[in-house]
């Protein structure tokens, strides 16, 4: 219930404060010293207007309202560019859901950092799943029916690196990336194909320049190779 979730979320500040004392030293300094406010973030609903009015709970703590959110398949979590995180600090970003009982279920989504501003989350799949530990149980947090929350937790990046988020919620664009390049691949190598002809049926045009369809196969089988063993390898 409400007092299991303020316990683990006492539990986790207790955790933060005494089993990491070096981490909970740097992170007091880093937001001391920080310009951290709702004016850092936005949240963005395919179909719904971009939301960049995120209360802030307390000083390193945000939460975005998603109403009607049983019918949103997607959410995107970004930065707005004005602020960035203070030095060696990113965002947690979690959702949170009424149960059955109309009691706050949270769960991890991902993280957002200065070098990956944007992150965006599947959470049609999450609604009938198990709470996490999470960093917003003691905080009186108003919950109402059909009204989600995505909240966002300002931590070291060594904290974030010790989380793990809920398994499917992040969207795989490495996947959708090669099937697109997969399919302009095939459609290229069929298109050119198309034309081929014999040299006995080829009509000299001194205007043309003919490529051999040989070095159009060796260069669709080498990309192939090279995609399925780094979909990013062009990037170097």
């Amino acid at each position: 219930g409400g007092g299991g979730a303020g316990v683990v979320g006492r539990g986790f500040a207790t955790w933060c404060c005494h089993t990491v004392p070096s981490a909970s030293r740097h992170y007091h300094e880093a937001v001391t010293g920080a310009a951290i406010n709702r004016a850092m973030f936005g949240c963005l609903v395919a179909g719904r207007l971009v939301q960049t009015d995120a209360q802030q709970i307390t000083e390193d703590k945000f939460v975005f309202n998603l109403p009607d959110y049983e019918s949103i398949n997607h959410v995107v979590v970004f930065m707005l560019g004005t602020i960035p995180f203070p030095e060696r600090m990113g965002g947690s970003v979690y959702i949170s859901y009424p149960d059955q009982s109309g009691m706050p279920v949270w769960q991890l989504l991902g993280f957002i950092t200065n070098e990956k501003p944007s992150a965006i989350f599947k959470i049609s799949g999450l609604k009938s799943g198990e709470g996490s530990q999470h960093p917003f149980g003691a905080m009186n947090i108003p919950q109402t029916p059909s009204v989600a929350q995505i909240g966002i937790s300002v931590e070291l990046l060594e904290q974030l690196a010790q989380q793990t988020p809920v398994a499917n919620a992040a969207v795989s664009t490495v996947d959708s990336f090669t099937q697109f390049t997969q399919k302009m691949l095939d459609n290229f190598y069929n298109f050119a194909t198309s034309f081929a002809v014999s040299q006995a049926q080829m009509t000299p045009n001194p205007s043309e320049v003919f490529i051999p369809a040989s070095v159009i196969l060796k260069w669709y089988e080498n990309f192939q190779r090279r995609l399925s063993q780094n979909p990013m390898f062009w990037k170097t």
